[in-house]
């Protein structure tokens, strides 16, 4: 059954290398504590999906976005010709979205990434009236193009600085 509307019955989706390497570029960190209660109270999510690459020695990390909140889904890596880890989630974010969209699972979905790549997925959800914003871990001018095409609302988290930064780094 549908939940009535201002229930927190949203979904947020979250590519985890796009966040940490979006606001990394940035020149800050964010508190993902902080973050989860953010994506609460403004977006009325019920559900934070963090998609992200298995990397045994972030296990710390790991325990620690759990302990926020984060419902893990963890994607496993590879390494590229020079070394560094691969761990690209954007299929698997993709998959659960369009699922929980079949499974009438939320309200409206938030995406958080910066990534062209998912502009079928918002483009679809838009469609549905399924989607509530696009978040953006990276700014304006790096933020896909694809993306600012399908016309939803974009938020830019760099906007959000005062709010989202850990103030211990």
């Amino acid at each position: 059954m549908q939940k009535e509307k201002g229930e927190n019955n949203n979904i947020a989706y979250i590519d985890g290398a796009n966040l940490y390497n979006g606001i990394k570029s940035l020149g800050w960190d964010l508190d993902y504590a902080r973050f989860k209660i953010w994506l609460i109270d403004k977006y009325l999510v019920k559900r934070v999906y963090l998609f992200i690459g298995l990397v045994p020695k972030y296990k710390d990390l790991y325990t620690y976005l759990q302990e926020a909140g984060f419902t893990l889904v963890f994607k496993e890596t590879t390494y590229d010709g020079e070394g560094n880890v691969k761990g690209n989630c954007d299929a698997d974010l993709v998959l659960q979205a369009t699922r929980d969209y079949y499974e009438n699972n939320f309200g409206k979905a938030v995406i958080i990434a910066s990534d062209g790549d998912y502009s079928s997925l918002v483009k679809f959800l838009n469609e549905k009236n399924k989607i509530k914003v696009i978040l953006s871990p990276a700014n304006e001018k790096k933020c896909s193009i694809l993306l600012k095409r399908t016309g939803v609302s974009i938020t830019y988290l760099n906007d959000k600085k005062s709010i989202l930064k850990n103030r211990e780094s």
